[in-house]
């Protein structure tokens, strides 16, 4: 009988380079949530990838910046607290991207980290393939990373190497997990992170990162619907107005396409209820992040 293969593996690169797409693809379902904008993830969310042979367990950490706040300061420490505690790292960055401070500054990070680290190249449907070569060659000037893997984690390219590479090269271990489960987070903060993809998606640029999403309460009604309150935190008057819209609209809006991922999430029928509330700079004021779900024991 072959062994059973288990481990922890952090995915870590700068903001925007797809690490929450391919986290989403590793599952085979939506737990992290997308954006084109920068910090999307705040928390660790582990994503679980089991097989009969083996079990992954995968870390999508916020992307690595300079912060500027008590919010971006946790964020950072949170990625970096990932790389104490995993047997293999993915340093993401993207092919359609040249190499920058920020992939410098992450190196640098990664040359004392004791796990062995992957290189992967996201997005190479977007440049040619000649590019590739290039792009190779100069990160491995950088550092010696145990492998270069190029793919796309929204098209699926090379996704199989991939796994295949990490499964052959874990230690052996126990399944934690049963078999069925994604991830490890309790479902009331999937269903929050929906609902702040959603508010970040419909405004744009009009609300940037000043909003918390918290679930108020998560039951079943009488109409055998899953009956979902949920709060939109903002830091100013001015933002609780877009978020709301014209006669309800914007908001009528962020809540039916949220319901729709949370349906798929839940394999249920929702009932969702959104309130939005000004709490002026919560971002700097510990108590708030931590009762908006940013605890500093995670560190």
């Amino acid at each position: 009988m072959t062994e059973h293969k288990s481990g922890f593996v952090a995915i870590v690169g700068r903001p925007n380079v797809g690490k929450s797409t391919l986290l989403n693809r590793i599952v085979g379902q939506k737990i992290a949530i997308m954006s084109d904008k920068a910090q999307t993830t705040r928390n660790k969310i582990q994503g679980v990838y089991t097989t009969e042979e083996a079990q992954l367990i995968f870390i999508d950490t916020p992307g690595i910046h300079k912060p500027k706040h008590r919010l971006g300061d946790f964020m950072v420490e949170t990625a970096y607290s990932a790389l104490r505690e995993v047997d293999a790292v993915l340093f993401m960055i993207a092919a359609d991207d040249k190499r920058g401070r920020g992939d410098d500054f992450i190196i640098e990070r990664l040359k004392h980290v004791d796990s062995p680290v992957y290189l992967i190249i996201n997005k190479i449907d977007k440049v040619h393939p000649d590019q590739l070569l290039g792009i190779i060659d100069d990160y491995r000037q950088q550092m010696d990373f145990k492998e270069i893997i190029p793919i796309s984690a929204t098209e699926g390219n090379n996704f199989e190497t991939l796994m295949k590479t990490l499964v052959s090269q874990m230690p052996e271990g126990p399944q934690y997990f049963p078999d069925d489960q994604i991830t490890d987070h309790p479902e009331y903060f999937i269903v929050s992170e929906l609902v702040r993809e959603k508010v970040l998606l419909l405004t744009r640029d009009e609300v940037p990162h000043s909003v918390a999403v918290v679930v108020d309460s998560m039951k079943r009604n009488e109409d055998d619907k899953v009956h979902i309150q949920a709060t939109i935190i903002v830091e100013r008057d001015s933002q609780k107005g877009i978020i709301i819209g014209k006669g309800g609209k914007m908001l009528k809006n962020i809540g039916s396409k949220a319901r729709r991922d949370i349906e798929l999430l839940l394999g249920d029928k929702v009932y969702l209820e959104l309130w939005v509330k000004v709490q002026k700079d919560w971002r700097d004021k510990q108590t708030y992040l931590t009762d908006y779900g940013y605890k500093t024991e995670d560190y």
